[in-house]
């Protein structure tokens, strides 16, 4: 099988697989809980994506692994995971929630970035070396939780609207 093929082979699989666990054991647990309990797993989950800065790192990534593909995914995430830490830090409050809104545009638009990157540099699965297992592995489970995120956001927004008009005028 072409190196290509396998590499969007293993990302397609990642999110079925991961969209599984999302969807069996993930989702039915977070749903039951209040917007900032349920939004804190997930943010500490994505205060990891400081291992994209192994992007950067000679010998683990080859040496031809082009620059702007691996700047653009390093330091956006770096970005994502303090932003994750900033709305673990000020939840519950309203700014936290600003900061949440922010960190989960951000960090989405970041990983569509960084595969519209690869692509655009002409990225080769191999030029990844060790990381290989951050597109492949990691970022399909980013990509669901954001939107886990974006669906807790929203919900929780549509609530408190259906509680606010259920108030006497």
């Amino acid at each position: 099988m072409l190196p290509q093929l396998c590499f969007f082979v293993s990302i397609a699989f990642a999110f079925i697989a991961w969209g599984i666990v999302a969807k069996r054991y993930v989702w039915p647990k977070l749903r039951l809980l209040q917007r900032a309990d349920a939004l804190r797993p997930l943010l500490v989950l994505h205060s990891f994506r400081f291992i994209g800065l192994a992007f950067l790192v000679p010998g683990v990534v080859s040496p031809d692994l082009p620059p702007a593909f691996a700047h653009s995914a390093a330091y956006g995430d770096i970005i994502a995971a303090i932003l994750a830490l900033l709305s673990l830090a000020s939840l519950p409050s309203a700014a936290g929630v600003v900061i949440v809104w922010i960190f989960n545009l951000w960090g989405t638009a970041d990983l569509l970035s960084a595969f519209y990157h690869a692509n655009s540099a002409g990225l080769v699965p191999g030029q990844l070396g060790v990381t290989y297992f951050i597109p492949t592995l990691a970022v399909p489970l980013l990509l669901i939780t954001h939107a886990m995120v974006f669906r807790i956001l929203l919900q929780h927004q549509s609530q408190s609207a259906v509680r606010a008009s259920r108030l006497p005028a």
